[in-house]
């Protein structure tokens, strides 16, 4: 092991002007962490082909590569990801000449997965973050080595207390397993004048405004918010909805605007750098997450940290962060008629923005780095 150095594995990492904003949570992470080390080492393979655009850069003591393997997303290929993406890895260690104590693994497939043989190579600790597990997932992650990644990581970083149990009923003993939400910066993401914020992005100020953020993708459930606004719009006229995010589905969600007639209370505005998410949020009066499934959803908790109160689904992750009616309204996912309903309700409730400011608090991610680091720690003193 070599100097007091992070090497950080990741599926996905932010560029370096942030418009490629995947992965954000891991760089917010490492925001704070960095701090704790001489230097951090962050390496997200890539195959060739996909997101050329993605190159290495540096900042303050943080440097961050993105190497190219060959991969073809089809069967021999797709089971031998993670070998491509660890021999990726170990390219990038002996080019650079990477010393480091401790590896942070962010997702147990691929990440995960090439960390493990690091592991065993280098005979190096390693941790992992399990993002995106959940019941739904399972049985892809034991299909692809998840079980051997779990049994050899020294510790399992988990955003939620579901996934916790989920690990433990697949026989993870649960000394190995912590629960470390993920965390927001609220140095950026704080109350500031909605009145103010709505003339700077151009949305009315005599409007009532929900603001959603995220991929375009099914499991986002964006399609069952627009249908509810149809439901909301026949209860009141004077509310707005943005979407902020792309993907695959914007054309989809553009016809179901159009279907519905929603043309002028609903708007996809497309993709935002993250600098920018807190000035949505704040022009808003709700922030509304209708995910299918979420293993936690850090825009929960950024809304929060904006003051403002979150309608979201059952969805496995935003249970666990909306834990009283005086941070916001959960309903089922796919179920317009019961999102409409509680986000009517939301719009017509006096609710105590401080209160809810002050909640969010708990997942600054100062508080959440310390207990981070106190699992490398624990981690460090078994080698």
């Amino acid at each position: 092991m070599g100097g007091n150095n992070l090497l950080v594995i990741t599926n996905i990492f932010p560029n370096e002007d942030g418009s490629y904003y995947q992965g954000v949570f891991v760089k917010e992470q490492i925001k704070f962490l960095k701090d704790y080390f001489d230097n951090v080492y962050v390496i997200s393979p890539w195959p060739y082909g996909y997101k050329m655009f993605l190159k290495n850069y540096s900042y303050e003591n943080v440097y961050v590569y993105y190497p190219r393997f060959i991969h073809f997303p089809i069967g021999y290929f797709r089971r031998r990801l993670g070998e491509n993406y660890y021999k990726a890895i170990l390219k990038v260690i002996k080019r650079e000449n990477l010393k480091f104590k401790i590896v942070h693994a962010h997702f147990t497939w691929p990440s995960g997965y090439a960390t493990h043989i690091l592991k065993r190579t280098h005979k190096i600790p390693f941790v992992v973050t399990t993002h995106g597990l959940h019941d739904t997932r399972m049985n892809f992650l034991l299909k692809n080595g998840a079980m051997e990644v779990w049994k050899s990581a020294d510790a399992i970083i988990n955003v939620s207390r579901k996934c916790v149990k989920l690990l433990m009923r697949v026989g993870i003993p649960e000394d190995k397993l912590y629960y470390i939400p993920n965390g927001v910066d609220t140095s950026l993401f704080y109350p500031q004048e909605t009145a103010l914020i709505r003339k700077e992005l151009n949305i009315p100020i005599d409007k009532k405004i929900l603001i959603s953020v995220g991929n375009l993708v099914e499991k986002k459930g964006f399609e069952y918010l627009i249908r509810a606004m149809k439901i909301i719009l026949h209860a009141r006229d004077d509310v707005l909805l943005y979407i902020i995010g792309e993907g695959p589905l914007r054309k989809r969600l553009e016809n179901i605007t159009r279907e519905l007639k929603l043309e002028e209370h609903v708007f996809l505005v497309g993709p935002k750098p993250h600098r920018d998410i807190p000035l949505w949020i704040n022009a808003g009066d709700l922030f509304v997450l209708p995910s299918l499934v979420e293993n936690f959803g850090v825009v929960n908790i950024e809304a929060l940290a904006c003051g403002k109160p979150v309608i979201s689904t059952i969805n496995g992750g935003s249970e666990e962060v909306i834990t009283s009616e005086e941070y916001g309204l959960l309903c089922p996912p796919r179920d317009p008629e019961c999102l409409a309903e509680k986000i009517l309700m939301a719009l017509n409730k006096e609710w105590d923005r401080e209160k809810i400011r002050k909640y969010a608090e708990q997942f600054d991610w100062r508080n959440i780095a310390r207990q981070i680091f106190k699992v490398y720690e624990d981690v460090l003193s078994n080698y």
